[in-house]
C-alpha cells in the first residue's frame, strides 16, 4: 500500500489552520472520478482491466483498462482461452486467483508486468456464462490484504452486472467506472488539527446529507452518526500513535426520513515528518460492499438490519449467501422453503449447476430445482428435530447430498411461528472444525432468516395477487396493425402494494385509424385499480362508438364524475390515421407525449391541456393536430417513470428523451426495456406505450357518394359504383358489388331516418362496401324466413356474397360494410414467335 496518501493515492491536502478553521466556506464536493480513484488505490489498485471472450469464444480480449496512478505496465491485447494464462485458468474454473511477484516472474502466457507488484484475476460471470476476467494491478509489493481482496470481488461482481446490462447497448460501453459507481463507495480525507473533512458526494449520500448543506466539518457527519457509535468514531477523528495503522469499525446513521443504516468504514493515518497524524484516509461502504466485524453480536445485528429491509423471498436469499458463505469461509449455501412435503430452493451460491449434487443437476428447472423431503433422510431428521445439524468432514450422505459438505455440512431449519420454513444448507470442501460459540451464531441466524422468510413468502403470495389482478385489467395483447407496431410495458409500485392506477389501451377503430390512450389514476390501492379498470372499458367502449377524441375524452370525464369517488385521473388520447399520419392528441391533465423523429431526434410534443378526468363536469377538453412521417416512434408514458424523489420531472424527461434517442427503434420492445432502464426501488408505478407509425404499405383506393332520399336513389347509386368498379378495373366482381350496395343502400332508405352515405374502397385483392346512416341500431337478420315472408332475404344475400360483413357504430350513427374478393387476376399469356414461311431456311 502506498506510504504517502497526498502523492500517490491521487488526493488533496486541506489547508486550514485552528484559528480560521471555523470561518472556512463549504468545501466543494470531490469530483466522482478522484473519489473513484481514492477508493481503488485504497483497495490497493493502480490499474484494472476487462477482457471478454471474442465472437468465437477461442480468445480473451482486452475490452477495456482503467489507470489510477502512473504505471508503465503493459498487457496484451488477446489471451487464448484455452492456454495457460492466470487469467484464462480463473475464466475457466470460474475462481479467482491472485499472484505475488515471485509466481509473477514464473508465469507463462500470463500479462507479466515490468515491476514487482501483485496481480489479481477475477473471473466475471452470471448464472454460469462466462463474461470474461477482470485482471487488477496491485501497488505494495506485500499483495493484497484480505478485506482489500473481498473488496476487488465485489467490484469484479458490479463489474459483470455492467457487461451483461451493456449486452443490449449498440455499441461498447465503459463498465469499469459505472461498476464501481454502483458499490457506493464514499471516500473521504480528514485533516486532525482542524477538524476539516474533505468527502465526495457518495459519502454523503450514504451519511444523508446533501452536498448543499455540507459546511466541511467532521462534527457535521458525526451529528447524524447514533450516540451509541461516537466513541469509536471520535477515535477515528483524534487518532492515537497506537491507532496509526488501518482501522475498521462499522456504525450507525440516522437517515433523513429517521431509517437507520449500517455503514462500514476502513481508514489509516498518514504521519508527518514529526511522527503527527497529519490526514486520516479512508472510504465508507454499506456494510454488504466491506467486511463486517468478527464480532458475532456485531454480524447478528447486521443480519437483523439486512432482514429488515428484505421484503422479498430473493431478497432474503441474498442477505443470507452475504451473511454466512464469505463471513464463515463456506463453499456452498443453499435456501430451500418448504412447501407440503417438498423443498423449494430459493437461492443455490455458487450458482453454477457443476457446483452441485448430480442428482440436483438431472432434476434441473428453468430457475433453480426442487425435491422431495423423503429422498433426502438428512433433511428430513433436521426437520423433524428443529435444531441445526452440524456434521463434520468425511460424513457419508446420501445421493443427494454428496458433494455439497465434503468438509463440513452444516443442516440449519428454519423456525417461523411455531413450524419450520424452510431449510438453510452451509457446505465447506476443506476441512471445517464447528467451534462451540459457531454452534451458537448459526441458532440465533436461523431463527432470524426462518421469520425473515416466512414474511417474505407472504409479501411474494400478496404481490403475486395484487399482480394478477393488475394485469386482468390491462389488455393481455395488443392488435396488430397494417401500418404501424405497438409495445406496451408496465411495471408495479415496489412499495406497498403492488398494485396502482396507471393503464394502457391500443384500439383498432377501422383498417386505417388506431387510438392510443394512456391514463393514471390516483392512488395505489385496490380502489385505483377498481377505477382504473372502469375507466379503461369507458373509454374503449366510446372510442369503439366512433365519436373523435374529445368526445371520448369528456363522455370518460362525466363518467368519473359521476361514481362518486374522491379518485381523479390523468389522460392521454391520441387518435392515429394509419394511412396519411394525421394524428389528434388530447391530453386530460397528464404529461406530454414523446416523439422521435426518423433522424434520431426528439421532442415533447406540445398538446393543449385540460383538467384531469373527474375534477369539472363541464370541462373541455381541446384536440392538437400532428402530422407523423413514417419511421416515427411515439412514446406515451406515466409520471411514475420520469419523477421520482431524488428526480425532478423535468430531468426525468429528458433522461427518457436521451434514452429514446439512443435506442434502436426496429426493435421496440427491446427500445421499451431501455427506457425502463434500471428503475429499482419503484415509488410508483409505470406504465409506458411505444408505437412506431411506418405508413400503410399498400394505400387503398377511396370513392363516396351522398345518397339522396329520391324514389330513384338505389339507381344512382348502382350507376356511382358500375362507373367506380370501371375505373379500378374491377368488373370482375361487379355483379356482387351492385347487389350488395343495392340491398345495403335500401335498407338504410327504409329503415333509417337522416343521410345516407355510399363509401367504396379498394385495397389490394378486396373491394369494401360501406353504407352509413344515422341509426345506432345494428342490422337484424330474421330469425325465421319462409316463403310467406315480404322481407328480411336481403341480408342473407349480403352475407351470402360478401367475404366478411359487419356493423360498427360511428359518429352519429353506425356503418354497415361488406368486403367482396377480387378474383386472382392470370397473368396475360405470352405472345408466340412468328413462324417461319414456307421454303424460307430456318
Amino acid at each position: 500500500m502506498p506510504h504517502d496518501g497526498r502523492a500517490r493515492a491521487g488526493v488533496s491536502q486541506l489547508r486550514a489552520s485552528g484559528a480560521d478553521a471555523a470561518d472556512t466556506d463549504a468545501l466543494p464536493p470531490v469530483p466522482e472520478a478522484a473519489a473513484g480513484e481514492r477508493a481503488l488505490a485504497f483497495a490497493g489498485a493502480a490499474m484494472a482491466a476487462v477482457y471478454v471472450p471474442d465472437a468465437g469464444r477461442q480468445e480473451l480480449r482486452l475490452a477495456e483498462t482503467a489507470c489510477w496512478t502512473p504505471s508503465d505496465h503493459r498487457l496484451p491485447e488477446r489471451l487464448a482461452l484455452s492456454g495457460g494464462s492466470p487469467a484464462a485458468c480463473s475464466v475457466r474454473t470460474d475462481r479467482p486467483l491472485w499472484r505475488d511477484p515471485a509466481e509473477q516472474a514464473s508465469s507463462e502466457g500470463g500479462p507479466v508486468p515490468g515491476a514487482e507488484v501483485p496481480l489479481g484475476f477475477l473471473p466475471l460471470g452470471t448464472e454460469g456464462r462466462r463474461q470474461g476476467c477482470l485482471v487488477v494491478v496491485g501497488t505494495s509489493a506485500d499483495g493484497f490484504e484480505p478485506e482489500q481482496r473481498r473488496f476487488l470481488k465485489r467490484y469484479a461482481d458490479a463489474v459483470t452486472r455492467m457487461l451483461v446490462a451493456a449486452a443490449d447497448a449498440p455499441g461498447p460501453s465503459a463498465v469499469l467506472g459505472p461498476a464501481l459507481r454502483s458499490l457506493r463507495v464514499g471516500t473521504f480525507v480528514l485533516v486532525p488539527d482542524t477538524g476539516l473533512i474533505e468527502a465526495d458526494e457518495t459519502l454523503l449520500s450514504l451519511v444523508g446529507i446533501t452536498p448543499a448543506d455540507f459546511d466541511g466539518k467532521a462534527d457535521t457527519l458525526l451529528a447524524h452518526a447514533l450516540p451509541e457509535d461516537m466513541h469509536a468514531l471520535v477515535s477515528v477523528l483524534e487518532p492515537a500513535p497506537q491507532a496509526f495503522g488501518r482501522r475498521e469499525l462499522e456504525f450507525r446513521v440516522r437517515g433523513p426520513t429517521g431509517e437507520m443504516r449500517w455503514l462500514s468504514l476502513s481508514c489509516r493515518v498518514v504521519v508527518s515528518s514529526d511522527d503527527r497524524p497529519e490526514q486520516v484516509l479512508g472510504v465508507v461502504t454499506p456494510t454488504s460492499v466491506l467486511r463486517r466485524s468478527a464480532d458475532d453480536v456485531s454480524r447478528i445485528q447486521w443480519l437483523t438490519a439486512a432482514l429488515d429491509d428484505a421484503t422479498t423471498v430473493r431478497d432474503v436469499s441474498r442477505v443470507v449467501v452475504t451473511a454466512l458463505r464469505e463471513p464463515l469461509g463456506a463453499d456452498r449455501v443453499a435456501l430451500a422453503e418448504l412447501q407440503g412435503d417438498r423443498l423449494m430452493v430459493t437461492v443455490l451460491d455458487p450458482p453454477q449447476p457443476d457446483a452441485w449434487p448430480e442428482t440436483w443437476r438431472a432434476q434441473w428447472r428453468t430457475e433453480w430445482p426442487e425435491a422431495p423431503i423423503s429422498a433426502l433422510p438428512t433433511l428430513q431428521l433436521a426437520l423433524r428435530d428443529g435444531r441445526p445439524d452440524l456434521w463434520p468432514a468425511g460424513t457419508d450422505f446420501e445421493a443427494g447430498l454428496a458433494g455439497i459438505g465434503g468438509g463440513g455440512l452444516a443442516v440449519l431449519p428454519l423456525p417461523a411461528r411455531g413450524r419450520v420454513a424452510g431449510l438453510c444448507l452451509i457446505g465447506w470442501d476443506r476441512p471445517h472444525e464447528f467451534v462451540p460459540d459457531e454452534r451458537s451464531l448459526l441458532t440465533a441466524t436461523a431463527a432470524l432468516v426462518g421469520q425473515a422468510l416466512k414474511g417474505a413468502h407472504e409479501h411474494d403470495a400478496e404481490q403475486e395477487l395484487a399482480t394478477m389482478l393488475q394485469r386482468s385489467l390491462l389488455p393481455r395483447r395488443l392488435p396488430q396493425l397494417p401500418g404501424g407496431t405497438a409495445v406496451a410495458r408496465y411495471l408495479p409500485a415496489r412499495r406497498g402494494l403492488q398494485v396502482g392506477g396507471d393503464w394502457y389501451d391500443v384500439i383498432a377503430l377501422s383498417e386505417d385509424r388506431v387510438a392510443l390512450v394512456i391514463g393514471d389514476v390516483q392512488g395505489h390501492s385496490a380502489g385505483a385499480a377498481t377505477i382504473m379498470g372502469q375507466m379503461r372499458t369507458a373509454v374503449r367502449a366510446y372510442a369503439v362508438e366512433g365519436h373523435p377524441p374529445d368526445v371520448v375524452v369528456a363522455h370518460a370525464n362525466r363518467l368519473l364524475v359521476g361514481m362518486e369517488t374522491d379518485l381523479f385521473a390523468t389522460c392521454c388520447y391520441a387518435e392515429l390515421d394509419l394511412e396519411q399520419g394525421n394524428t389528434l392528441f388530447v391530453r386530460a391533465g397528464h404529461l406530454a407525449p414523446l416523439v422521435r423523429h426518423p433522424d434520431g431526434s426528439t421532442e415533447e410534443i406540445d398538446v393543449e391541456g385540460g383538467l384531469p378526468l373527474g375534477i369539472l363536469e363541464e370541462a373541455e377538453f381541446p384536440m392538437t393536430a400532428v402530422e407523423l412521417t413514417p419511421g416515427t416512434v411515439l412514446a406515451l408514458l406515466t409520471d411514475g417513470l420520469v419523477e421520482a424523489a431524488g428526480l425532478p420531472i423535468d430531468e426525468g424527461m429528458q433522461q427518457t428523451r436521451t434514452a429514446l434517442t439512443a435506442a434502436d427503434p426496429a426493435d421496440l420492445g427491446r427500445m421499451a426495456d431501455r427506457l425502463l432502464g434500471d428503475v429499482g426501488r419503484r415509488e410508483d408505478d409505470v406504465a409506458l406505450l411505444l408505437m412506431r407509425y411506418d405508413g400503410m404499405r399498400t394505400r387503398p383506393i377511396r370513392a363516396g357518394w351522398v345518397v339522396w332520399r329520391l324514389p330513384d336513389a338505389v339507381m344512382h347509386a348502382r350507376r356511382f359504383t358500375a362507373r367506380t368498379l370501371r375505373h379500378w378495373k374491377a368488373e370482375d366482381v361487379a355483379d356482387a358489388v351492385l347487389l350488395v350496395v343495392s340491398e345495403l343502400v335500401t335498407n338504410a332508405l327504409v329503415h333509417t331516418q337522416g343521410a345516407v352515405r355510399l363509401d367504396l374502397m379498394l385495397r389490394g385483392d378486396r373491394v369494401r362496401v360501406c353504407v352509413s346512416d344515422s341509426s345506432p341500431r345494428a342490422p337484424a337478420k330474421p330469425v325465421i324466413v319462409d316463403w310467406e315472408s315480404t322481407g328480411g332475404r336481403g341480408l342473407l344475400l349480403v352475407e351470402a356474397m360478401s367475404e366478411n360483413f359487419g356493423s360498427m357504430p360511428v359518429a352519429g350513427g353506425k356503418q354497415v360494410w361488406s368486403e367482396i374478393a377480387l378474383p386472382p387476376r392470370e397473368p396475360a399469356p405470352a405472345e408466340p414467335e412468328p413462324r417461319p414461311a414456307r421454303g424460307s431456311l430456318p
